[in-house]
């Protein structure tokens, strides 16, 4: 028999789980139109509205929104969300460099690197919470990889760093950033959908607009991953090549003995390349492991038929990696047998060594701790 207040025609039924709010700051201006007009009912020039507020004015509330209706802003409260970054540190380095630590809303940490100079102001860009590819001269490498970085999570170290440059520098553009690198913590084409969408909201004219030509993309060398790079996106790519030998390349970069480096410079040679554009290679110079006269040799042969420049980083010494950097004098010499061999090549100034800042350098220092468990995707 069942109790008076459980008969079948008046036994309560749960409450249904209320739906997840959509975070509205990773979705393109396309998504977004199709989130207002379907789920909130609106017409679609409100998702403009709403997306000039979060990436051109870099709003981190629908309360800040002030020339959209009340009633607009509640639905938006109730069905949508902006996924924050909380700034956790920052650090500046004597020569200007500005480094800063972000905490996710899941507790993870990620970094990115401000690099200012006299023509331009450049953001260094994280993808990804740790890194899957395992370098042997990286220290984000020894994170692992933790997860995949939302493209709102991505486009966000933008717009916080365009506004603590602004306030630092007293400026009154939303848009203080030139050129952003995507060459921070992660391989960005692991995360190549999420990265994607946040370059299409970067380039936006009703975002950020950041042109074409001031965006750089770093691989370590996904070869699968590269030909639809080119075709999808219009950005400029750089390879992470640090090596002229497969001897050399496999015992510091694992992605190697997946693709070695024919197969790489092949990707190259048929990737799509804008008029009066050139692939950036960047080489780590490893003392008495990669910078023999030699290897410059094979660099320039190993480059030929494909338009290239190469960028030269003295390495940036990690604790316990046992490498050690390539002298000035090496290092000159080295690019001087590039450059007779007519490729264009540069020695890079490294940027923030002081704060750890500097190229293969990110590790989250007293953040993400390197013992957590790591995810392991597969490759592509």
């Amino acid at each position: 028999m069942l109790p008076e207040t459980a008969t079948p025609d008046t036994a309560p039924l749960p409450a249904p789980a209320p739906a997840a709010r959509v975070d509205v700051s990773s979705l393109s201006l396309e998504a977004l139109s199709r989130f207002v007009t379907e789920e909130l009912g609106e017409r679609s020039f409100r998702a403009g509205q709403v997306f000039r507020w979060i990436h051109q004015r870099g709003a981190t509330s629908f309360e800040e929104m002030t020339d959209l209706s009340k009633a607009l802003r509640a639905k938006l409260e109730a069905r949508a969300e902006i996924v924050p970054l909380v700034k956790d540190l920052e650090q500046r380095s004597v020569d200007g460099t500005i480094k800063y630590r972000w905490k996710t809303r899941d507790g993870r940490y990620i970094e990115s690197v401000y690099m200012p100079s006299a023509d331009r102001k450049t953001l260094c860009v994280s993808t990804q919470v740790g890194c899957a590819m395992a370098c042997g001269f990286c220290m984000t490498g020894t994170l692992g990889l933790k997860r995949n970085l939302t493209p709102g999570e991505i486009v966000a170290q933008v717009h916080a760093v365009n506004r603590a440059v602004r306030q630092l520098e007293n400026l009154e553009t939303y848009r203080p950033l030139s050129n952003l690198v995507f060459m921070g913590m992660g391989e960005p084409l692991h995360n190549f959908e999420n990265l994607k969408t946040a370059l299409s909201i970067l380039q936006a004219e009703d975002g950020p607009n950041f042109s074409h030509r001031h965006i750089t993309v770093s691989t370590v060398g996904l070869v699968p991953m590269i030909e639809r790079f080119g075709r999808e996106t219009d950005v400029k790519l750089a390879i992470s090549l640090n090596a002229s030998t497969d001897e050399q390349r496999s015992k510091t970069m694992p992605v190697n003995r997946k693709w070695n480096i024919e197969a790489l410079l092949e990707a190259c040679r048929k990737f799509p390349l804008r008029q009066g554009r050139r692939i950036t290679f960047e080489y780590v110079l490893l003392q008495g492991f990669n910078d023999a006269d030699e290897d410059a040799h094979r660099l320039v042969k190993l480059l030929k038929g494909i338009p290239a420049k190469v960028n030269l980083i003295p390495y940036n010494e990690n604790p316990g990696l046992g490498f050690r950097t390539t002298m000035d004098e090496r290092a000159e010499h080295f690019r001087d047998i590039l450059c007779e061999g007519h490729v264009a090549a540069f020695i890079r100034q490294n940027r923030g060594r002081d704060i750890a800042g500097a190229c293969g350098q990110l590790a989250n220092r007293g953040g993400e701790n390197p013992a957590e468990t790591s995810q392991s995707p597969e490759l592509p």
